[in-house]
């Protein structure tokens, strides 16, 4: 018995000896056992595990954009894999019709490709952090993992992977659901993570049922239409896969409504950009790395989003004091945060950051063009200048066949010709008139609905020509008070001077 113990009590004083040396050469040599283990241990395996894997990262390196092979991958397991997953999760299908399954996390499909079985696992890799850090911890890396066998590995690598990446992409662009999107104003030290939130978009705006002009909306029509189709003429021209539009005219012209029509048009997701909740122009420059192709992005009312003008303009402490008070009714005010600089969105225009990702429209739109920066809106940045102004007689039938049914004329017609040429009046103002202002109306008849659109023309021309006639007598009234008080200034001056020269021929006296 005490032999044993004895011999039970080497081997402890032996095994001790090694995990001591274990754990000072795993200390000091560790980076040179990683280097010299590895490459034997992967040969080691390779004889006994004769399979081979191919990662697929979402965010692959310091890339600060999305792999597109990610995303190919995502959908194509989404349509061809997720029948065999027995985990999987939910989401809304196209247009908000059903639900569309995927595999979860960390669950594994198989596939089969030319007779060769393939094995597709969606991971999570965690990075490893101290258990205690000022610094917030690295984000958690997704990606798909595909397995075979390494007797297929050419069949896997030159033709597999590229009939999943094709298939993905068509897939994804087919059941695609157009978004709109905005930008999150929470400052975050993730640079992985998205900045931007999104809903379906379900605008039902379309160009035939805007109030435009019908050339006007012909050439604008066109102009989309050839950008969409441009891409090889963009290539051999040298110019990134963008164009830009302004959207200019007085407030109710339907700017909005235009940018809807287009993203219906083209089939785009539209990124809707405040700039009051960008913090800078990096913030900016990474907003843009996010925004995929087939997109509008929008900056709305883009006058009153920033001070951008920089040190360009020079205006009085009242027009300063004006501008402020109309960004405030707007709900624009100035971010004393935000440190968006007119060069910084000039890059995020046409600068080199601009041309990622190709296929996409820039609108901005404002009430008062005059007051943007011409550096902001010239041809090259600005393509296209559409101004959107008053609703003319054409618009209008437009918008009588929209609400009312018109398709030809009607005996008011002349009425309301000859009263829109008298006043201006914006295409809300004449589709409000046109409107049921109860569900009890919705059937009235159309002479109703044109007879409320002409008094509201008489209502707004009387109130034209009383604002007139009031402007008229404060300007007379302005005119006689200067008048008054030039003459006050002239017989005071004369007093003055009429004294001095009795006192001056007293004093010689």
């Amino acid at each position: 018995m005490g032999v044993l113990e004895e011999k039970w009590a080497g081997w402890g004083s032996v095994m001790a000896s090694l995990m001591f040396l274990w754990a000072v050469v795993s200390q000091y040599f560790s980076h040179w056992l990683g280097d010299y283990l590895s490459p034997c241990a992967s040969k080691l395996l390779s004889f006994v595990y004769p399979y081979i894997e191919i990662t697929f990262f979402e965010f692959a390196g310091e890339r600060l954009k999305r792999s597109n092979a990610y995303a190919a991958v995502e959908s194509y397991l989404v349509a061809s894999c997720s029948a065999t997953a027995r985990r999987l999760k939910a989401d809304d299908g196209r247009d908000g019709a059903g639900i569309v399954l995927s595999m979860n996390e960390y669950e594994e499909v198989t596939d089969e490709f030319a007779g060769a079985k393939v094995w597709w696992s969606s991971q999570k890799l965690s990075p490893k952090t101290p258990s205690f850090s000022l610094y917030p911890a690295p984000p958690e890396r997704s990606f798909y993992r595909l397995t075979f066998h390494r007797r297929h590995r050419n069949l896997v690598t030159k033709s597999y992977v590229r009939h999943v990446l094709e298939q993905g992409k068509a897939i994804g662009l087919r059941n695609r659901q157009r978004k709109l999107y905005t930008n999150s104003s929470q400052y975050d030290e993730d640079w992985r993570k998205k900045s931007w939130s999104h809903v379906p978009f379900e605008h039902p705006a379309t160009f035939d049922t805007i109030a435009i002009d019908p050339a006007k909306k012909r050439e604008i029509v066109e102009d989309l239409l050839a950008f969409s189709r441009g891409k090889e003429f963009y290539a051999h021209v040298g110019k990134p896969w963008k164009r830009g539009y302004l959207l200019h005219g007085p407030p109710g012209t339907g700017k909005s409504t235009m940018i809807s029509a287009m993203a219906n048009l083209l089939d785009y997701d539209v990124y809707d950009l405040e700039l009051t909740a960008v913090k800078n122009n990096s913030e900016l420059r990474k907003l843009l790395l996010e925004i995929t192709s087939k997109a509008i992005i929008v900056i709305e009312d883009i006058d009153c989003s920033l001070d951008l003008s920089g040190k360009r303009k020079k205006g009085t402490a009242a027009e300063a004091e004006k501008s402020k008070e109309e960004k405030k009714m707007m709900g624009r005010e100035d971010n004393p945060d935000s440190k968006v600089t007119l060069s910084g969105l000039l890059n995020f225009i046409d600068g080199l950051w601009s041309a990622c990702g190709g296929e996409k429209l820039i609108v901005f739109t404002t009430n008062h063009v005059k007051k943007l920066d011409p550096a902001l809106i010239r041809r090259g940045r600005m393509d296209m200048h559409i101004e959107l102004s008053y609703c003319d007689f054409e618009s209008f039938k437009v918008l009588a066949k929209n609400y009312l049914g018109i398709e030809g004329g009607h005996p008011l017609f002349d009425e309301i010709r000859r009263l829109m040429e008298e006043r201006n009046i914006t295409p809300a103002d004449v589709a409000e008139a046109l409107m049921p202002k109860t569900m009890t109306e919705v059937s009235r008849s159309v002479e109703v609905c044109l007879h409320s659109l002409i008094e509201a023309l008489r209502e707004s021309k009387l109130k034209s020509e009383k604002e007139a006639g009031e402007e008229e007598v404060a300007e007379e009234e302005k005119s006689s008070c200067t008048k008054e008080t030039k003459e006050a200034d002239n017989h005071t001056a004369s007093k003055a001077e009429t004294q001095k020269e009795d006192a001056a021929l007293d004093s010689s006296s």
